[in-house]
């Protein structure tokens, strides 16, 4: 019980309120452009030259001194703090938040910021935050709100609200005020102390004002309504009462830097004789009546402190005009609309007003009576103390003096502590803290005399960064603390302000004494001390006390070899010390010893409780006494579980399988189905957990440990709280060898019984180390012999099961037990601990049938044991369905524990993240659609084709499952099996469309989060196509456009219209968040859903709604709607809107696809096209129909014939990759689309001529040289005679190629003999159009035969095709 310094709030972000009020010390920033685009070309130009080395070292001083050049008031009751500079102030208020580690504390943030001068050139001198009480009945001494006062250099005091509202301003000296000071009201301690007023004390250079308190709260509160009725309405005029002060010119003194008010004070006969000699003289007068006097004291210089005496009715108050002062300020920009409510006529007048200074009312002159007269020595501070008798003094030498007040003297001098900080706390003490032993020993002996009071000078050293706390008068330094430079000290010195003698004692605020702002850490923290540092060490008990506290620390430290006289030490120290608290504290710190053994443990404690018992009864703490007798009994339990563990038990009976087929009333069957299921489960998990190495330490737990986990209240040992890793290691120590059979169980429960544990409690331990330790109970199954005797013993305790429990309604123990199974995550665990459960309920529930039965007369033998057939069905009931839960929820963990090994690709990091482990309570309250979305979970992260699922679905029909499928591998084969016992265990809700919906939506929630990953699309739209049932497949579709891709579809769509263009990959990755790679296979995908879509709602006409079912045991399932139930809720989409945007993204896809160039793809609609776009795909829209602009079919046939172009060069270059040229050439993320045909698809909805993309199609596959796969195309063509011309042209140009270009001998002699007009039609041929000029001249041949089979005979260019065929064989026969 020492000193300490506490934390108790901290400022949310004070670099904000720093760099409002020194905006040269803010930190510049560099903004983080997302574009290099944004940036400016001059901003390098911009920068200001490097100050030089002097500068940028003060200037990194003050960012951690600022606060040193600042005013700072801390509210008594912490509810704002107001920091201010210059003409600027922050106003903090306090509000709780959760800090970075969970925790909930006080932080403060700010609640205004702004500037507070009215007048040109007028800057902060001093401020103070004064609550003032709440007169409501229902909260009497409260505070109702805070009040800040400034003090300008203009010489005005102004009044603020929290929110800085501006109240009134009162100017009562033509000076800058140097100083606010309060004092409030004080219960008094001695019915001779003087009873003070409340009061606001204004220091001026030559002056000080006194505003008498009660006709301050007054004002104040008749203003602040007064603000907030002109702000609501507007029309208000209440008159507010003046301000009473009093005014005294002080004089003799140089110069004045702070002042206290003392207060009244009353003098004795005395004194008043003494004084009136000093004053008068031999013969000076003396009244009869002593008078009554307010004292103040200045600091400053000449005198160093300057004693003045005002003797009360000397002068009348002066009053204020508080209506002028409040006008002069309330008619600002705020309150407009409330102009003229305190009854001014016109504005020019108002305004005549506001320029008008208010009068100023001359000073009282009063000289000073006395001072300490140092004229080297300045005065800086003036601090008074709580109980206004001592004063600490501070002074440019770097000394603190403490005065009394009432002598005018100094009694206390320290050195070396040059720019101190100081303040006060006042400490009551505890009347329960007294030592009982004695109750004649002094008159503070007994509990019921006054409290003592103890005073604390506090000195903050910012030279040296230290606290210190001074007991005065004439006492040591009890505390010093190490707490920075830059901090500052706030004391107050006052409380809420309106209280009087009956309204403080109603109700204690909590109040902060004396404040420590750390600018640095962020902090405000407060001191505390105890009461009894304060006493000296001769009379201290307490003192003498704690010095046996920190020896007994000291000494358990220490490591002694020689115990037994470390444990005489320490029992000859706790039974030396007096307080009760103390010697607990003691025995707390003995008992939370690691080094010490339990013998000393329990010797110490014994010898402890023998000593208190023999005193006498009135002398002995009650308190103390019931400590050690309920550690004592814990310590005693501890040594019997600890020799019970450390007994040698070995049972003598074996353990075969129909052993436990009988104790679990199972017959073999269902017992070999249960420990097939259990090996499954724990050949999966083994596969899937890591190494985890033998726990020799289960079941040992040190006393220490113990102690700590436990506690004893009313003849019942409880458990503390405590986390689920010490509730094991608790439940481990009692019961973990009983489970090992390596301990008596009936000895246990016995001793754990007799010690106070309630049944439920060890119910909970058995339970929760049953259920934890999975891997070493499956590993050793004569642990469920174990468990069930255990569990036996424990369920016939007396108050485990009711004995009046009603025989219809469920059994509370029972209860217990399956909410835990259902609770826990080790479902192997669980279902063997439901498995024993079921089987002792049923033996406990058969054994209260026959003690009925047998009580029971004949005549009524069918009644009773109808009445337990009963009870028995409904509890088996329950049992029943948690065994076929807990079975499931196993079936599907062991599913989710499998892995396949057959993965080959990259696998994401989203893939690699754990699955959750399940519960029966989590399946549960995931809705009906926690099941499929477990697995669904489970397939995205091995990654399996759709197919695979269908694989092992189809398995259940088959002859022979356990046979090895064609081309699947072992592991497969596991998990195979895996999935297909799933399907059987959930036919319902792991039914093919179900399951294939929630991957579906799995994979797209995935590919969301990580957009790169463009496979994952991929796949969710394969098993999108996969959903059989077209209501599913149509809601699903719909949902996943409207959740994840219309948002970026838009984006993309917008981008590629700016850029004209294939868009680079920095912007694909700016507007759409993926990178060009991936928008393409997403655009891809987005035109899959969207075919699809339209494909379900064609289809879904002839379908009936699926029924969604849930199995038995699992219609109480609660949660969130399921995606299957969401995806039948959707609409009905509008056919034709889908397909217009189908159409888009058939556009934007082969822009991006082949990185086609001046392309717009909004440019290919007219405006109801473009405004029909990224709507609702079930909203109807007003969409093109009717004939097209010519201009825009012209744009639109372009862009096919570029598509189809590109397109055929895309084969091309995959045919001389050496790819077949009869399968589609795949993309990065799957197949590719069939291009020419669907660009005949967009022709037919783009109103451009079909026949001419595919005349254009067989073109470019001649112009390539793939002339067979150009001879299949042709007979798609119609119009054949214009597609003739075209290939006429073509031939021409791979003979003039031939005969021309190659400048060959043979090919000039053939030149010359071919017919003129053949010959020109040639040179007029341009080669270089062909994309392929290695055509052999018998591929020409046959095309040359094709363009004559085209041509009708009577066309104008059949002669010329048959020149060309003499020409093709010509060149063909040098050949030959």
């Amino acid at each position: 019980m020492a000193c300490s310094i506490v934390q108790f709030c901290y400022f949310q972000d004070l670099q904000a309120a720093r760099d409002f009020l020194f905006p040269h010390l803010r930190e510049e920033t560099p903004s983080k452009s997302t574009n290099w685009e944004d940036d400016g070309w001059g901003a390098w130009e911009e920068t200001e030259p490097q100050e030089p080395e002097e500068e940028g070292n003060s200037c990194k001083t003050q960012k951690t001194s600022w606060l040193q050049d600042c005013v700072l008031s801390l509210s008594p009751t912490n509810d704002l703090m107001v920091i201010a500079r210059g003409q600027k102030a922050v106003f903090l208020v306090p509000k709780w938040k959760y800090s970075d580690k969970g925790k909930e504390e006080m932080q403060f943030a700010v609640g205004w910021s702004g500037s507070l001068n009215v007048e040109e050139g007028e800057c902060v001198t001093s401020a103070l935050c004064i609550p003032l009480a709440s007169q409501k009945r229902s909260s009497t001494g409260r505070p109702d709100w805070t009040c800040i006062v400034v003090g300008f250099t203009s010489g005005y005091v102004r009044f603020y609200t929290e929110n800085g509202v501006l109240l009134l301003a009162q100017l009562l000296n033509e000076e800058l005020v140097l100083q606010l000071k309060c004092r409030t009201y004080e219960i008094p301690r001695h019915p001779g102390v003087t009873e003070q007023n409340e009061e606001l004390s204004i220091l001026y250079p030559a002056a000080i004002v006194t505003i008498d308190g009660f006709s301050l709260f007054q004002s104040l509160r008749a203003c602040r309504n007064q603000v907030a009725k002109a702000a609501a309405s507007g029309n208000e005029n209440i008159q507010p009462p003046p301000l009473a002060y009093k005014k005294w010119g002080l004089q003799d003194i140089d110069t004045i830097i702070d002042h206290a008010s003392i207060g009244i004070m009353t003098l004795s006969p005395f004194d008043q004789m003494k004084t009136a000699s000093n004053i008068g003289g031999f013969n000076a007068a003396i009244k009869n009546s002593l008078p009554a006097m307010s004292q103040y004291i200045t600091v400053g210089s000449n005198p160093f402190t300057g004693f003045f005496y005002a003797l009360e009715g000397s002068t009348q108050p002066l009053l204020s005009h508080v209506a002028l002062a409040v006008a002069s300020k309330l008619t600002s920009a705020l309150f407009n609309a409330a102009s003229g409510w305190l009854g001014w006529k016109s504005k020019h007048e108002e305004e005549a007003v506001q320029k008008q200074k208010p009068k100023v009312e001359p000073a009282t002159p009063l000289a000073v009576r006395f001072g300490l007269p140092d004229s080297r020595r300045h005065g800086e501070s003036i601090c008074l103390s709580p109980c206004n008798t001592l004063a600490a003094v501070t002074d440019d030498f770097g000394r603190v003096i403490l005065l009394d007040v009432a002598r005018g003297i100094a009694i206390r001098m320290w050195k070396g502590y040059r720019d101190a900080q100081i303040g006060w706390i006042q400490i009551v003490e505890d009347l329960h803290e007294r030592v009982p032993e004695k109750a004649d020993f002094s008159p503070f002996g007994n509990t019921q005399g006054p409290s003592r009071v103890a005073q604390f000078l506090v000195i903050y050293a910012p030279r040296r960064g230290i606290l210190e706390v001074w007991s005065t008068q004439q006492g040591p330094r009890v505390g010093a603390f190490n707490v920075g430079k830059h901090c500052r000290l706030l004391y107050p010195g006052y409380k809420i302000m309106g209280l009087n003698n009956v309204t403080s004692q109603s109700w204690q605020p909590q109040t902060y004494q004396i404040c420590l702002v750390d600018p640095v850490s962020g902090s405000v923290k407060t001191v505390n001390v105890p009461f009894h540092l304060a006493l000296s060490d001769k009379k201290c008990e307490r003192a003498k006390d704690m010095h046996l506290v920190k020896k007994l620390a000291a000494l358990l430290k220490t490591r002694s070899p020689n115990l037994d006289l470390v444990e005489t030490q320490i029992k000859e120290l706790i039974l030396d010390i007096k307080y009760p608290a103390t010697k607990k504290q003691a025995l707390e710190s003995i008992l939370a010893s690691e080094r010490l053994p339990f013998s000393c443990l329990r010797n110490i404690t014994q010898t402890l409780m023998d000593t208190l018992k023999n005193q006498d009864l009135e002398s002995v703490d009650e308190g103390l006494l019931q400590f050690c007798a309920n550690k004592l009994k814990l310590l005693h339990l501890y040594e019997s579980v600890s020799q019970l563990n450390s007994l040698d038990f070995h049972p003598n009976t074996p353990f075969s399988d129909n052993d436990l087929a009988v104790l679990l009333r199972l017959d073999e069957k269902e017992l070999l189905k249960l420990q097939a299921l259990l090996e499954k489960y724990k050949e999966e998990k083994t596969r899937t957990t890591t190494v985890r190495f033998s726990d020799d330490k289960d079941g040992v737990l040190p006393v220490k440990t113990f102690l700590e986990y436990l506690e004893y209240e009313k003849d019942t040992i409880n458990i503390k709280k405590i986390s689920e890793e010490e509730y094991v290691a608790l439940g481990s120590f009692f019961f973990w060898k009983c489970l090992h059979g390596e301990s008596s169980t009936e000895d246990m429960c016995h001793t754990l019984e007799s010690a106070g544990l309630s049944p439920q409690l060890l119910l909970s331990l058995l339970l929760s180390v049953w259920l934890s330790k999975e891997k070493d109970i499956l590993d050793k199954p004569q642990s469920v012999c174990c468990l069930h005797t255990m569990l036996s013993l424990l369920s016939k305790m007396k108050v485990a099961i009711d004995e009046t429990w009603d025989s219809q309604s469920v059994s509370p123990w029972w209860q217990q037990m399956r909410t835990a199974c259902i609770q826990s995550e080790n479902n192997g665990a669980a279902l063997l601990s439901a498995h024993v459960g079921h089987s002792v309920a049923a033996q406990i529930s058969n054994s209260m049938t026959e003690k009925k039965f047998s009580q029971t007369v004949l005549g009524a033998d069918s009644e009773a044991l109808t009445d337990s057939w009963e009870a028995l069905s409904l509890d088996t009931e329950y049992w029943k369905l948690l065994l076929k839960q807990l079975e499931d929820c196993l079936i599907l963990q062991t599913l989710l524990h499998s892995k396949a090994n057959t993965s080959t690709c990259k696998v994401s990091s989203l893939q690699a993240e754990p699955l959750p482990r399940l519960s029966v309570k989590k399946l549960l309250e995931g809705g009906k659609g926690g099941i499929a979305d477990s697995v669904a979970k489970w397939i995205f992260k091995q990654d399996f084709s759709p197919a695979i699922l269908k694989l092992a679905n189809k398995e259940r029909d088959a002859e022979n499952p356990d046979e090895p499928k064609e081309g699947i591998n072992r592991a497969e084969e596991r998990w195979l099996n895996l999935l297909h016992l799933a399907y059987k265990q959930f036919p319902c809700s792991l039914e093919l469309d179900v399951l294939h919906a929630h991957c579906c939506w799995e994979y797209v929630v995935q590919w969301n989060k990580d957009p790169e990953e463009a496979r994952f699309f991929v796949r969710s739209i394969e098993h999108l196509k996969h959903i059989l049932n077209a209501h599913v497949q149509n809601g699903i579709a719909l949902m996943m456009w409207n959740t994840f891709l219309v948002k970026r579809f838009s984006a993309a769509t917008y981008l590629m219209d700016k850029v004209g263009k294939s868009p680079k990959d920095r912007l694909c990755r700016r507007d759409v968040g993926m990178s060009d790679t991936a928008m393409t296979s997403f655009l891809g995908s987005c035109l899959d859903l969207l075919q699809t879509l339209m494909e379900a709602d064609v289809s879904r006409d002839e379908m009936q709604v699926p029924v969604l079912d849930t199995e038995d045991a699992w219609l109480s399932v609660e949660g969130p709607i399921s995606i299957v139930e969401l995806a039948l809720e959707q609409k009905h989409i509008h056919y034709p809107l889908v397909e217009h945007h189908s159409v888009l993204c058939s556009i934007l896809y082969a822009v991006m696809r082949f990185s086609l160039k001046t392309v717009k793809p909004l440019s290919l609609f007219d405006s109801k096209g473009k405004n029909a776009f990224f709507k609702d795909l079930t909203s109807i829209q007003l969409l093109p129909s009717g004939e097209m602009d010519p201009n825009f079919i012209s744009i639109r046939q372009q862009f096919l014939l570029k598509v189809v172009s590109a397109a055929v060069q895309a084969q091309h270059l995959a045919v001389k990759d050496g790819e077949s040229s009869e399968e589609a050439p795949t993309t990065p993320f799957g197949k590719d689309q069939d291009w020419p045909v669907l660009a005949v698809d967009l022709a037919h909805h783009l109103q451009v001529s079909e026949d001419a993309v595919r005349r254009h199609y067989v073109s470019e596959l001649y112009n390539y040289g793939v002339d067979h796969l150009g001879e299949e195309a042709i007979l798609q063509v119609q119009d054949k005679e214009v597609l003739a011309s075209q290939l006429l042209v073509l031939t021409g140009q791979r003979l003039a190629h031939a005969l021309l270009h190659t400048q060959t001998k043979e090919g000039m002699e053939l030149l010359a003999r071919l017919p003129p007009t053949l010959c020109t039609w040639l040179k007029a041929m341009n080669p270089q159009d062909l994309q392929n000029t290695d055509v052999p001249i018998a591929t020409t041949a046959k095309l040359v035969t094709k363009v004559i089979e085209l041509l009708p005979e009577n066309h104008g260019q059949y002669g010329l095709a048959l020149h060309l065929i003499e020409a093709v064989e010509a060149i063909s026969l040098p050949s030959l």
